[in-house]
């Protein structure tokens, strides 16, 4: 399963929600002390993204502007600048623009056609062609992979924005409100048609900063099938942080569960031993406090930090029949069982036959882990 930065989506948008009016000139949405935040996350990021048509509108430096800011990531041993970052699909570039010009290294997504135009128009950026299309996963995977870039900010414009949040892969977005309207149809917006049809999003903060408030939320929406989504990560990490409430026991592991419906709304959540019970699996508590046939469970996520078990003496249903006799069809885990207690144990294997998407997040693993180092060799 390959692994993507986090990725951070950054806007400021009117209160009709437009980023931009349509005069020559920038329409400054944010305050001066927003723009002083704005880059502090630039500081603190390992890449910055904007597509080619933000280029093209608004020629920007895309720079850490603090000389305090960027002398620490030097001292953290980190590059002056994050790592510029833009994506054209026809490779139609300025290499007059100020983006090339300035700040430290820059690499241009593109595909295969618009790689061939900067051969032979060169821009001053390393060049990673895609494919005969844009292929975000991809992108990520290759920040995350051959770049080292953990976290990614990206600064739009609203095509991105909407594509990056419709196939999941927005782990958070700062929004700043801004007290105007700009009223112009023709106007860009932050979201085009489409937008973001994962359910309600969770809010990480809201902030007043001068006359402009900051709102950072964060998606919850699942992925499908075999495809992740940011919010995947979200809901497995709490499953390892419940995992860290169960009480030690030297004959059972310490697991943690969550279950969640396609929308993002939790549905039920359970550790080992919960309530007392010393021999309750994490699936089985969460899964106990859902009500029969409910129908959310069809489309529903199981995160689990062990994979779910087939065998067990404790109780004469696994937890792995137990996902199946409710009908979910998709679990998420970190970590797959090992032969501590039952020799070739392969709960996904199981759920898979029966037509369950299970995906295993590694990163996952060592925190999964942890409760349960003492069973460990």
């Amino acid at each position: 399963m390959p692994s993507y930065p986090y990725v951070l989506l950054s806007a400021a948008v009117s209160l009709d929600g437009y980023l931009d009016d349509t005069t020559p000139e920038r329409l400054l949405l944010s305050s001066p002390s927003d723009f002083d935040r704005v880059d502090e996350v630039r500081a603190s990021v390992d890449a910055i993204l904007i597509g080619a048509g933000t280029i093209r509108a608004d020629n920007p430096r895309l720079l850490v502007n603090s000389a305090e800011r960027r002398a620490a990531r030097v001292a953290a041993g980190k590059p002056e600048y994050p790592l510029k970052v833009t994506v054209s699909a026809s490779g139609e570039l300025d290499a007059a623009a100020n983006f090339w010009h300035t700040g430290g290294d820059k690499i241009v997504y593109t595909t295969e056609k618009g790689a061939e135009r900067l051969r032979r128009e060169p821009v001053a950026a390393d060049v990673v062609a895609l494919g005969p299309e844009l292929d975000w996963r991809a992108l990520l995977a290759h920040l995350r992979e051959m770049r080292g870039v953990e976290r990614l900010m990206v600064e739009g414009g609203g095509t991105i924005h909407t594509q990056l949040m419709t196939q999941g892969l927005a782990d958070e977005l700062q929004l700043v409100l801004a007290p105007l309207f700009v009223g112009d149809p023709e106007a860009p917006r932050l979201f085009g048609p489409g937008g973001y049809q994962g359910g309600r999003l969770r809010l990480l903060e809201s902030r007043r900063i001068e006359d402009v408030v900051l709102m950072r939320y964060a998606p919850t929406a699942p992925g499908t099938g075999a495809l992740t989504s940011a919010a995947d990560r979200h809901w497995l990490a709490l499953a390892c942080e419940l995992a860290e409430r169960c009480p030690p026991s030297e004959t059972a592991f310490s697991v943690g569960a969550v279950v969640v419906a396609a929308d993002g709304t939790e549905l039920a959540r359970g550790y080992s031993r919960e309530g007392g019970d010393p021999h309750v699996h994490a699936e089985e508590a969460a899964l106990a406090k859902i009500a029969a046939g409910d129908p959310r469970l069809a489309s529903a996520t199981v995160y689990s930090s062990l994979e779910p078990c087939t065998h067990r003496s404790s109780r004469p249903v696994p937890c792995a029949r137990l996902i199946l006799r409710a009908g979910a069809g998709r679990v998420v885990t970190a970590w797959r069982e090992p032969d501590t207690f039952v020799a070739g144990a392969d709960g996904s294997g199981m759920l898979a036959a029966q037509g369950v998407d299970v995906l295993v997040l590694p990163e996952y693993e060592e925190r999964a882990k942890a409760p349960n180092a003492h069973l460990l060799p």
